[in-house]
């Protein structure tokens, strides 16, 4: 069993890993604008880096699930490297705030995407599952007849 989810494993791990940098860029930006909780408003400077590790803690749910179920119903191997895009995008969205709010649309729009098409792997193996586990119809064997 492990061997069918260790790369998905290694993603959530590096995932994981890029939510606690995000946290920890947050932390130095509130002591290096002297912004202490539970104030959330200073310089935009701060407030970019705020809302870029905010909505990325929203999302990561999101993409949690998606990766696992992709994984699991379609393919290991795919799910792990579109969650690597996603990881990927998501560091390039953070840099791109902290830099500028104009700079964050380019990696946000790219990461959505990466976010639809595991929802779409997700959907398919679902959906494959349930026709050849439940109507007995294996829509791959149909495919390559």
């Amino acid at each position: 069993m492990l061997d069918q989810i260790h790369w998905l494993a290694a993603v959530t791990v590096l995932g994981v890993l890029e939510q606690a940098y995000f946290f920890l860029q947050v932390i130095h930006a509130r002591r290096l604008f002297g912004i202490s909780p539970p104030k959330i408003s200073g310089p935009p400077e701060f407030e970019r880096i705020f809302r870029a590790q905010v909505n990325s803690s929203e999302y990561f749910p999101i993409f949690l699930a998606l990766l696992w179920q992709a994984g699991l119903f379609f393919h290991q191997g795919l799910a792990a490297a579109l969650g690597l895009l996603y990881l990927y995008a998501r560091y390039c969205y953070f840099m791109g705030y902290k830099a500028s709010s104009s700079e964050r649309l380019t990696p946000i729009y790219f990461s959505a995407g990466v976010l639809w098409i595991l929802i779409a792997v997700s959907a398919l193996g679902i959906l494959h599952f349930f026709l050849s586990h439940y109507v007995g119809l294996n829509v791959l064997q149909l495919l390559t007849a």
